[in-house]
């Protein structure tokens, strides 16, 4: 296998770069999305790529697209390295640098809102209601415990942060932001999609603790699903089998590099600055396995062309 790809370069004009992805423009109707093998955490992006997980995050996005079209519409054209090259001849030379990793889309607008469904109380959740029994200012039931299923999945929103941590806020927020018409219809879509997922994901052993969604519309003004979809980046997705309430649960996602992470700051060995420290191969090794294993879980078969 060649060495994971952090970056990329394209005969074609660059719109962004992200953490993940790079972004280039297609023409007036596409654009091209390129997951790269890096990483962050703590608002930090590493040294080391991760193998596969570029791969992983767009074929999962795209395994799911395709299965909840009949919800709302998608920004996904093709995820078929061959089939994207076909349609954008520039770039057939480059054909083998986007295998598995990118996405043609067509373009759309973003909406500034990240569309949070929670199905379990994890995470920046949990944080909030052990000191303050809320989510995002709002009560919750008295006496949950970490990653307690909650009696119906809740709308938890947040504000899209271009660096730093992004920030809880209520529908309330929204709807003043949105009006209440396109909120409405945020969160319909957001329940729709999770249950829709969940239900899939149960059949295959995971739970969906919590996932986030990001919207936008084209330039006809049709709402769609964006961005990417029920990826290990984007949910926390726990096995069925190994759950219990009253505990933090095992994720397939990059828990591996966070803990190993977490362990130097409290050792004193980092200061949870720039430069980020080195990671051992064991983790990095962990970490692409997880990412792996997910891809293998949610979709019923293994990752062609990673080990």
């Amino acid at each position: 296998m060649t060495d994971p790809p952090t970056a990329t370069v394209l005969p074609l004009p660059l719109l962004r770069q992200g953490k993940v992805r790079e972004v280039y423009e297609v023409d007036e109707a596409h654009v091209l999305l390129v997951a790269s093998d890096r990483i962050s955490a703590f608002d930090l992006v590493l040294d080391q790529p991760i193998p596969c997980k570029g791969t992983v995050l767009t074929q999962i996005s795209a395994y799911w697209f395709q299965r909840l079209s009949s919800i709302i519409g998608h920004h996904c054209v093709s995820a078929d390295a061959g089939e994207i090259t076909r349609r954008v001849p520039v770039l057939v030379e480059h054909r083998e640098a986007l295998e598995g990793r990118a996405m043609l889309a067509r373009r759309a607008t973003p909406i500034p809102f990240e569309c949070v469904v929670r199905g379990y109380l994890s995470g920046s959740a949990w944080k909030e209601y052990r000191a303050h029994g809320t989510l995002a200012g709002e009560a919750l039931p008295a006496g949950l415990v970490e990653s307690d299923r909650f009696p119906s999945p809740i709308f938890s929103p947040a504000t899209k942060a271009e660096t730093g941590h992004d920030e809880n806020v209520t529908y309330d927020d929204v709807v003043r932001a949105l009006g209440p018409d396109l909120a409405h219809r945020l969160r319909e879509a957001s329940f729709a999609l999770y249950e829709a997922g969940r239900r899939q994901s149960a059949e295959r052993g995971l739970i969906i603790a919590d996932t986030k969604f990001e919207f936008g519309h084209d330039p006809a003004g049709r709402l769609l699903v964006i961005d990417e979809v029920l990826t290990p980046d984007s949910s926390r997705f726990w096995a069925a089998d190994d759950y219990a309430p009253g505990r933090s649960q095992r994720s397939f996602d990059k828990q591996p590099m966070r803990d190993y992470l977490a362990h130097l700051r409290e050792a004193g060995r980092w200061n949870g600055e720039a430069p980020p420290p080195p990671l051992s191969e064991a983790v990095v090794a962990e970490t692409s396995a997880r990412y792996r294993d997910a891809y293998a879980r949610i979709t019923g078969t293994p990752l062609s062309g990673c080990p």
